[in-house]
């Protein structure tokens, strides 16, 4: 039996199944079989029994938000909006204008729209890919990566053509700094040619 069954129906199978049990020589199990019951939900009928059914839902809660109060939560905060809601739901308690936790002086600015602005954010491009430029000497990459040369690291900087993946440039260089990869990106504009495969 795998429905739903109300707790009198409930209670009157396991009366029915105890009072022929003792009156009969028949075994509880003849009974279950017949009635279409499994012996684990029996037992979990009979440990329950003059109980009410419970079920893993929400329940109402006596102590839920009335509506004048997420009205007040939502006056207050409009008064207060250059303060975060959790300092709101503290200066609320203290005024004792409401008392309610951070989290639900959240729940109800959230859902009056309160924190659209975040949300409106324009969709990223991450993950769309690199848009490859069209024709030489567009776009330039540097790629910068460390050499182990006897104990001693050293860093390879490398000027890259977006378009035909050309190296424009190359340098090894002692340091990592912005005036080192300043100065190897500008190497290339200049007429010595160091560096060129």
């Amino acid at each position: 039996m795998k429905r739903w069954v109300e707790p009198q129906i409930r209670d009157a199978v396991v009366d029915f199944v105890h009072h022929w049990e003792e009156r009969t020589s028949l075994q509880r199990g003849l009974f279950l079989r017949h009635l279409g019951l499994r012996r684990n939900k029996f037992s979990s009928w009979e440990s329950r029994y003059g109980a009410e059914n419970f079920h893993n839902c929400k329940i109402h809660r006596d102590f839920w938000l009335e509506e004048w109060e997420k009205a007040k939560i939502a006056e207050y905060y409009r008064a207060h909006i250059n303060e975060g809601y959790r300092a709101v739901a503290y200066r609320m308690m203290d005024e004792d204008v409401v008392a309610v936790a951070p989290s639900t002086v959240y729940r109800v600015l959230k859902s009056q729209g309160f924190f659209t602005k975040w949300n409106n954010r324009p969709e990223s491009l991450k993950g769309t890919g690199f848009q490859q430029p069209l024709k030489p000497h567009d776009h330039w990459h540097v790629d910068i990566s460390y050499l182990n040369l006897c104990g001693t690291f050293y860093y390879f900087m490398a000027v890259l053509d977006g378009c035909s993946r050309y190296l424009v440039h190359w340098d090894i260089r002692a340091s990592m700094t912005e005036r080192d990869v300043e100065l190897v990106i500008q190497i290339p504009s200049g007429d010595d040619g160091a560096g060129r495969v």
